[in-house]
């Protein structure tokens, strides 16, 4: 038995999906924070401190009974430490140049973090973890790269995803090889989150 009045700070269906296919109860409560990069901060530096303003805003929530565990999280796609990760692209264009990075033969990372919150705890954010996997996409040729973009992109399955692509959508064809966590790729480490919660159980039941 997990900890009472589980909430998922997030908007993500893939994430409640997930969720649910471990069999997990909850409620859907997502909240709005700055998920601007800062210059110069590193990409993991980047999703954790995300992750943990999203759980901390859904733990100021006056509606949230005290007894709640919050689980948020974030998701990002980055080439190099010193660089901007991809975020959400912006428009069409944004997500066809992420694309076209993408598909160059060079291996990228993508990170999500998340953490947990209590309501009306001091400080809210009591857990946190970031797990990264390794993604190879296929090297494409300027031919091969238009004739799958323009189809790719009528489809809307770049909107609002991390390095404009979702490897459980049309983009998986691209997708050569993965190190790491397939589940954290989707947008939620599933093992290594209920390993969190059920650590949150236990010490709940010792309260």
């Amino acid at each position: 038995m997990l900890p009472p009045a589980l909430v998922l700070a997030s908007a993500s269906p893939r994430r409640a999906e997930l969720l649910r296919s471990a069999g997990l109860s909850f409620t859907v409560r997502p909240v709005d924070c700055d998920e601007s990069w800062r210059p110069g901060e590193a990409p993991i530096a980047y999703v954790e401190r995300v992750a943990a303003l999203k759980a901390a805003a859904a733990a100021a929530l006056a509606e949230l009974p005290a007894a709640a565990l919050i689980l948020a999280a974030d998701t990002t796609v980055w080439l190099d430490e010193d660089r901007e990760p991809l975020a959400k692209p912006r428009d069409r264009a944004h997500a066809a140049a992420m694309l076209r990075e993408l598909t160059r033969g060079r291996a990228h990372r993508v990170s999500t973090a998340c953490a947990l919150a209590r309501p009306r705890s001091s400080p809210p954010v009591v857990e946190r973890l970031v797990e990264t996997s390794i993604v190879r996409m296929r090297a494409l040729s300027d031919a091969q790269f238009a004739a799958f973009i323009d189809p790719y992109l009528d489809a809307a399955q770049w909107s609002d995803k991390a390095g404009a692509y979702a490897i459980q959508g049309r983009a998986a064809g691209l997708v050569e090889a993965i190190e790491g966590s397939y589940t954290g790729i989707v947008g939620l480490p599933l093992a290594q989150v209920l390993t969190m919660l059920e650590a949150h159980r236990d010490q709940h039941s010792h309260d």
